[in-house]
């Protein structure tokens, strides 16, 4: 169960690549995951799965470990119980271990508890799915694809590094998308969700400038859509549109972070240290000076994330003093 898909592979004209993933792995190796803030992730959420779902997923298809490591000191084991015998035996506590918790979040489920916490008992007995996005992937395989890595994040990682080293990239040139599900989008459907006024003023240029708009728009909700599950569900091109106004309006930015553009070259000199530096333009922010490192925008290289196109991507509160 343990999977890695390439969902789109760019590099843009100086060589910098740009990966997204869909990637299914133990819920318990999440948190060591997410120690690696370089990458743009998107996952399913424990709050938003419906409870009667969770439960089915955890009885039909638990999370069951790959090997089972004897007790050791430290971090690091190397011993494993290899007798069939004990290993049947572990999997069948194991699974008297789901079988518990999951009695347990029925009874707080039948009590009127939210599902936000009664899923919580289920997750050491979850696969988890999450979308990720990164132009930097080096120091992610260099740690987790490695024998000393815990055998879980180990195993996806070496699936991730075959997966990354047997794909070939497309070619992106200035002005380019890097779009995650894109290439799976009926862009004629998409075309006629646009009005007939619309396409009378503004001619075919326009419109297909339009048309790349709604695409990443929708691929930006399909990668929200993971908290769910069903980001892979039937298109419906003006729900992911409503879905990205919706987070676009509420200020729940992460999700915007997997579509990227190409930089030409005078972005890729403008944007420096992970902001854009153009004087007088953006306030706040400084001329481009000797020193800094050029082309990166956020946590991407060579590629400027939709995120960063977005006025007020990062919020402001008022109750936090300066």
């Amino acid at each position: 169960m343990i999977k890695a898909e390439i969902i789109a592979d760019s590099k843009n004209e100086y060589g910098q690549r740009l990966t997204t993933f869909v990637l299914t792995f133990p819920r318990i190796v999440l948190a060591e995951f997410n120690t690696h803030r370089m990458l743009s992730k998107n996952s399913a959420s424990s709050r938003a799965i419906p409870f009667k779902k969770m439960v089915e997923m955890v009885e039909t298809n638990p999370f069951i470990p790959i090997r089972w490591m004897k007790d050791h000191k430290g971090m690091q084991g190397t011993e494993y119980f290899t007798e069939q015998k004990e290993i049947d035996d572990l999997i069948k506590d194991w699974l008297t271990a789901r079988d518990i918790a999951r009695l347990q979040a029925y009874k707080l489920s039948d009590s009127g508890l939210t599902k936000q916490i009664c899923n919580r008992l289920l997750e050491p007995f979850m696969w988890h799915t999450v979308i990720v996005t990164g132009s930097e992937w080096e120091n992610f395989f260099a740690l987790r694809a490695h024998e000393a890595a815990e055998i879980h994040i180990q195993d996806l990682a070496y699936k991730m590094l075959e997966a990354y080293n047997n794909s070939t990239p497309k070619q992106l040139y200035a002005g380019d998308w890097h779009v995650p599900f894109g290439d799976k989008f009926d862009t004629k459907k998409i075309l006629n969700l646009r009005p007939i006024d619309d396409i009378l003023v503004w001619g075919d240029m326009a419109l297909t400038q339009w048309t790349q708009v709604q695409v990443v728009k929708i691929a930006t909700a399909r990668c929200a859509r993971v908290s769910y599950l069903n980001f892979e569900g039937k298109d419906d091109y003006e729900a992911d549109i409503k879905l990205h106004d919706m987070l676009l309006s509420s200020g729940h930015m992460s999700p915007f972070e997997h579509c990227a553009k190409a930089m030409s070259d005078e972005e890729f000199e403008l944007w420096t240290n992970g902001k854009l530096h153009i004087d007088g333009i953006y306030p706040g922010r400084v001329l481009h000076n000797d020193g800094y490192t050029e082309g990166w925008c956020g946590n991407f290289r060579g590629f400027i994330q939709y995120r960063k196109m977005l006025n007020g991507e990062n919020k402001i509160d008022n109750r936090v003093n300066k």
